[in-house]
């Protein structure tokens, strides 16, 4: 049985854990592992999941039987807009649909806010964007966001219209 389970601040120390479990698995043919260790420790850490949550910042996780094997996060009201900003899944569980699932619950409660679209950013080399496109979103512009230590984020921006 698999369930969506919204989290709070008590569960971070989980998605913390599965941040580092999946990045590890997913970024290393896309971005070095300098990069990854980085982001992490910028993103991932407890002080900056709490700043996420405080900033407006909804997560939730993906339990199947008793693991927990994804989660994501999202964020209203952004141009009347909800930003996906993770959505990440272990790569062993891809392609039974779990991934979907994150993404209509997401969706629901962006339409329970009266929010007319969905906006991501994903690197322009991950797969996921092939997930992404067969769901609905759709390329509607492109970023290079310098993100410190002589980094880059270089992503499509992409939309799916409510």
């Amino acid at each position: 049985m698999v369930q969506i389970v919204e989290a709070t601040q008590v569960d971070f120390s989980i998605i913390q854990a599965l941040a580092y479990s999946i990045w590890n698995k997913t970024y290393v043919e896309i971005i070095s592992k300098e990069q990854i260790d980085y982001m992490l420790n910028k993103g991932y850490s407890l002080n900056s999941l709490e700043d996420q949550y405080t900033a407006g910042h909804r997560f939730i996780l993906l339990k199947k039987e008793e693991k927990y094997i994804g989660f994501a996060s999202y964020e209203h009201h952004l141009e009347q807009k909800t930003k996906l900003h993770k959505l990440y899944l272990e790569p062993s569980e891809h392609g039974q649909g779990y991934g979907i699932l994150m993404l209509d619950y997401i969706k629901d409660k962006a339409l329970e806010n009266k929010d007319i679209a969905l906006f991501l950013n994903v690197n322009k080399y991950n797969k996921a964007k092939f997930f992404y496109e067969k769901y609905g979103f759709f390329v509607a512009s492109e970023t290079v966001i310098d993100i410190g230590n002589g980094f880059v984020m270089d992503d499509y921006i992409m939309e799916y219209v409510l």
